[in-house]
């Protein structure tokens, strides 16, 4: 929950001077703002998307936005499932299950957040915890739906905490999140990206995108200064 109209004409016009278009790179911004930076953005290789969506297509849901309404504003992607939703709003794994079966369904790309708390990790639950939130989405979907989702890796125990996890440890996990999508929808499993979200920065995202299962970043505070996020993306 960050930005401004004047913050994010300033970031937006930051990034797409230095960007290259050399790899994917999407913004998702907060509703309020996303007719601000779909102008912005119009015509550059920054792709835009949302920070949630409904798992309804309409009706009496005041609050919400549907899928519907982001395809409006040009959005390629959505993020469901942050640890944040989860966290603080109580987002299950079956809804959010449903809100990535929805966007798909609105040609959206939903980037799908998966990831274990300090004490999940201490007790050797991560992969019960992170394979039970990944296994409730692709129980919902095709190969097909399944080869065009995107995936991001949070370890909630090192954002923000000052732990930090070694990128061996996120191969380990995003390894066995590959294997779950061989497992599910075999013929999927070597198309979805996979992104790392806990705390990648410019001083460690060469060193995680070097593992082989770690396609890209899924970036928080570090994106809101464009030298920072351009540093990372130089590394993909």
């Amino acid at each position: 929950m960050n930005g401004s109209l004047a913050a994010n004409t300033q970031l937006l016009a930051e990034i797409k001077a230095q960007f290259d278009g050399a790899c994917d790179v999407a913004v998702c911004v907060p509703f309020p703002y996303l007719a601000q930076c779909q102008a912005l953005l119009e015509g550059s290789a920054v792709a835009l998307g949302a920070q949630d969506v409904s798992m309804h297509a309409s009706g009496a849901y005041t609050g919400e936005v549907s899928a519907a309404m982001l395809s409006e504003f040009a959005c390629r992607y959505v993020i469901v499932g942050h640890s944040e939703r989860r966290g603080y709003f109580g987002e299950t794994d079956e809804l959010v299950a449903g809100k990535a079966k929805h966007a798909i369904a609105a040609g959206l790309i939903p980037i799908i957040c998966v990831g274990e708390a300090l004490a999940q990790r201490e007790a050797g639950q991560t992969d019960v915890v992170v394979g039970a939130q990944i296994d409730a989405v692709l129980a919902l979907l095709s190969t097909e739906e399944a080869s065009g989702i995107v995936v991001a890796y949070e370890p909630i125990w090192a954002i923000g905490t000052g732990k930090t996890a070694t990128p061996e440890m996120a191969q380990q996990v995003h390894a066995m999140l590959r294997s779950r999508l061989q497992i599910k929808h075999e013929d999927a499993a070597s198309k979805v990206r996979i992104l790392y979200g806990g705390s990648m920065k410019p001083d460690n995202a060469a060193e995680l995108m070097a593992m082989p299962d770690i396609d890209g970043g899924l970036i928080g505070g570090a994106a809101l200064k464009a030298e920072d996020f351009l540093s990372i993306v130089c590394k993909a």
